[in-house]
């Protein structure tokens, strides 16, 4: 019985590891991209059709939706989230309930949309992040970052070959394990004609600096530093609302410099770049804590909004500015994820990059808040069918250049 059980599993495997093949051979990959960011507000799923790969790479999206997470959940994740004391009974089960829940929610919408699991190629998981150390800790000597959300959970309930865990592998070659973008952004977004900035607004802000391919310039990416995450928090705890819904609350209130300038006076915003960053440094813990020192903790609550959002806006100009050259007549900006719908954020931004063109991300042929899911589909593309060595060329001399990702197989 047991030299049964062996060869059939080594079948059964065999058999997966021959359709692996068979994928990474085929003209054109339907691959769903899911990405959850460090803003909780939901899961981003992405139906992707991918042909190519490399700088050859055309993607069309097929479908894309957000699956919002209810409170409850958002509250079960904010237990482990960032925090050195930790349940970890409850991280074990969270990790395998994420799973599932991707699970059922991807099974309902493949129904939904009549497209049977066969004919979707494969999954791309990037997890919800719990903790991200991209400094040497005080523990050991090497970076660290963890993201829940089984893969091999998604893989069995789905049926569908899941690649999952994306950032292990950065962080093993030498880097931080983010930001990630910086791969999908050079395959899918360079221009031979201008220079290009993609600034994704999610919990933390990020960019990648593109330029033109007749510059003599480098690519470039970072963190710049929290985009929607004070904000989100501090709404949720004082204001009992899960964001400022358009920067409405903003508008309506007046910077406090003291504290502003006292939050800028972080050391993460004096490191050079590249840099990645988390709610482990950002949170509202600090923030609490500053406005204790400085004695206005029953300050307008519009006013500290006010305040976290120009902390948003002056640190991504700065890092941005950095980057790009004093005449920026030929740049174009594009900016994604949550913060390209407050409109107190995109104006602000808009004022003190004047010489910066934003334009729709639409433009790009992606919505702007699929673009990271679509990314993780990329990248999950390149894994199975590409060569990370011939984009050497196009990335960062220090920037690891290999796959990404573990390979969940079903039954």
């Amino acid at each position: 019985m047991y030299q049964q059980n062996v060869c059939f599993f080594f079948i059964m495997s065999r058999n997966q590891i021959f359709k692996l093949q068979s994928i990474s051979e085929k003209p054109v990959r339907n691959i769903i991209g899911l990405m959850s960011g460090t803003s909780m507000d939901g899961l981003d799923i992405a139906i992707c059709q991918i042909s190519g790969t490399g700088k050859n790479t055309q993607v069309s999206v097929l479908h894309f939706e957000t699956v919002s997470y209810e409170t409850s959940l958002q509250h079960e994740i904010l237990k482990i989230f960032a925090k050195k004391d930790i349940d970890f009974v409850h991280l074990s089960q969270l990790n395998a309930f994420l799973g599932r829940f991707y699970s059922f929610h991807l099974q309902r919408i493949l129904n939904k949309l009549n497209i049977p699991p066969s004919q979707i190629d494969l999954i791309a998981s990037h997890g919800q992040t719990v903790q991200h150390v991209p400094q040497k800790s005080v523990f050991y000597q090497y970076p660290s970052t963890f993201q829940i959300g089984d893969g091999d959970h998604i893989a069995q309930n789905t049926g569908i070959i899941t690649i999952s865990d994306f950032r292990q592998k950065h962080i093993a070659a030498g880097g931080e394990g983010a930001p990630l973008a910086l791969y999908g952004d050079v395959i899918l977004f360079s221009s031979s004609k201008t220079d290009r900035i993609l600034l994704n607004l999610g919990g933390i802000a990020n960019f990648t600096f593109l330029p033109a391919s007749n510059k003599d310039k480098t690519i470039s990416t970072t963190d710049t530093g929290p985009a929607n995450t004070l904000i989100d928090q501090y709404c949720l705890k004082y204001l009992d609302i899960p964001f400022d819904k358009n920067g409405d609350i903003a508008q309506r209130g007046l910077v406090i410099p003291e504290l502003l300038q006292t939050l800028k006076n972080h050391d993460f915003f004096k490191q050079n770049a590249p840099k990645s960053t988390g709610q482990e440094m950002f949170n509202l813990a600090w923030v609490e804590k500053t406005l204790s020192e400085l004695n206005i903790f029953s300050s307008n609550p519009a006013d500290i909004v006010a305040t976290l959002t120009q902390l948003t806006v002056d640190t991504v100009t700065d890092e941005i500015k950095k980057h790009s050259d004093a005449d920026n007549t030929n740049v174009e900006m594009f900016v994604s994820g949550g913060g390209a719908h407050n409109k107190s954020i995109m104006t602000r931004l808009s004022e003190t990059l004047s010489d910066i063109r934003i334009k729709p991300f639409q433009e790009l042929g992606i919505h702007p808040d699929a673009k990271e899911a679509v990314l993780f589909a990329v990248l999950a593309n390149e894994s199975i069918a590409g060569d990370f060595s011939a984009l050497e060329m196009h990335l960062p001399q220090n920037t690891p250049k290999v796959s990404f990702g573990k390979i969940s197989l079903p039954g």
